[in-house]
């Protein structure tokens, strides 16, 4: 009697994997925890069992979650890190001690989800969801930072208990699944909060249904400004942390770029300081985790001379900070955009912010279903500015065009999706355009 054949994987790549996930689920965004919270049940991934940090908002989200990402190595523990979308390689939204899961182990996750779903339909996040906590069930980790895709309530990751909710800031966004105002969207994002544990909110000013979701189940709510606070500009070099009863001298600048990183960085610290007694970290960990978190694609600059940044900002909360830090950063000559935008977008609550920054505009679709044409997104532009705009075949033609129209004291800045950026990250933008 022979023994049983080993069952054959679905795919034999990750590519193939992900290629029949984004077509397997009747839409794409399928919000809700039934279906995910059951295959989760059946692979025994519930409760974590290690501390859990899970971390919303509307932006600041990526920075928040990987300068905890960093503090948390820099004090020596073993670190899940789930986050989205990415920017390059999906390896990216699953990383562990701080690097991408290589392909394989990523299949074998997707193998044990395929079997143990049965007759369950599972979206592309759900799987991704799923098998970030699998691998980091298996790997043991000691910590598990995640962010939320979409919202927070209703959001795959919000089928774990946060020990520490995070809650950065609430803006207006994805409105035909959160709602059109920043009440409704502040309900969804503290679906992460729970009875009895600690709720982060970093926004300076919270939609009231945030609070009061919070105060009504009964989390321990620790609000910037009143329970902790950045404070900045004692030293030219360094920072004061307050909150959770602490005060954190002489902190280092962190790393990624933009005044509103101080914020982050206090919520970040307080969400580490609130689970102190599980997980002890130091001020010199807090300080090497700040100066080593990175996080591509936000106000990063690839080149001088003439200036060229990257930022995702792709949302009216993003564009206001997205200006701030233009503005922040000194500039002899012209600042030029370079955008791309998702049809679904709020163009003129983007673009407002940044007019009085930008004297040119070169716009053009990214590559994806969901853009909007660079030829309406030029049109639109036309009617809210003076300024030259010229409409492109593609982001790396725009991004070719505006370099070219640049002198050596004049900046480029695209932005506008995560699309758009990623196709400068791996293009090859030099040179006169196309």
């Amino acid at each position: 009697m022979t023994a049983p054949a080993m069952a054959r994987s679905r795919h034999p790549t990750l590519a193939a994997w992900l290629a029949w996930q984004e077509q397997a689920h009747a839409r794409p965004i399928d919000l809700g925890l039934d279906r995910v919270a059951q295959v989760a049940d059946r692979l025994q991934l519930r409760p974590a069992g290690v501390p859990v940090i899970t971390v919303g908002g509307t932006n600041g989200k990526g920075s928040t979650v990987a300068m905890l990402e960093a503090i948390y190595q820099a004090a020596g523990y073993r670190v899940g890190c789930y986050t989205s979308p990415h920017l390059i390689h999906y390896n990216e939204r699953i990383r562990i001690d701080g690097l991408p899961v290589p392909d394989s182990p990523i299949c074998e996750a997707f193998e044990a989800i395929d079997r143990a779903r049965g007759e369950i339909s599972l979206s592309y996040f759900e799987f991704g969801t799923l098998a970030a906590l699998w691998l980091f069930h298996r790997e043991r980790v000691d910590v598990m930072v995640l962010e939320v895709g979409l919202g927070g309530r209703l959001d795959a990751v919000n089928i774990l208990d946060a020990d520490v909710a995070v809650v950065t800031a609430v803006g207006i966004d994805h409105q035909a699944f959160l709602g059109d105002d920043r009440e409704s969207i502040g309900f969804e994002k503290a679906g992460i909060f729970r009875s009895g544990r600690v709720a982060v909110c970093g926004d300076a000013d919270p939609p009231g249904r945030l609070l009061a979701h919070g105060a009504r189940i009964g989390s321990r709510l620790l609000l910037a400004g009143r329970d902790f606070a950045p404070l900045t500009g004692l030293r030219m070099d360094t920072w004061q942390y307050r909150g959770a009863g602490l005060v954190l001298e002489g902190l280092p600048a962190p790393a990624l770029s933009g005044g509103v990183q101080y914020r982050n960085a206090a919520s970040a610290i307080t969400a580490v300081l609130s689970l102190r007694e599980r997980l002890p970290v130091t001020q010199e960990a807090v300080g090497q985790g700040l100066t080593a978190a990175r996080l591509p694609g936000r106000f990063q600059l690839l080149q001088e001379a003439p200036a060229l940044w990257v930022d995702v900002a792709h949302n009216p909360q993003g564009a206001e900070s997205l200006a701030m830090n233009l503005l922040g950063v000194p500039c002899r000559g012209r600042t030029l955009a370079v955008m791309g935008v998702m049809a679904d977008k709020d163009v003129n609550g983007i673009v407002q912010p940044l007019l009085d920054v930008m004297r040119g505009w070169h716009v053009a679709a990214p590559r994806t279903e969901r853009a909007l044409g660079a030829s309406q997104l030029a049109t639109c532009l036309a009617t809210l500015t003076q300024q030259p705009v010229q409409s492109h075949g593609s982001v790396i033609q725009a991004c070719q065009a505006a370099l070219a129209e640049a002198g050596p004291e004049d900046r480029v800045i695209v932005f506008g999706s995560f699309y758009t950026v990623a196709e400068v990250l791996q293009g090859d933008f030099s040179g006169p355009p196309r």
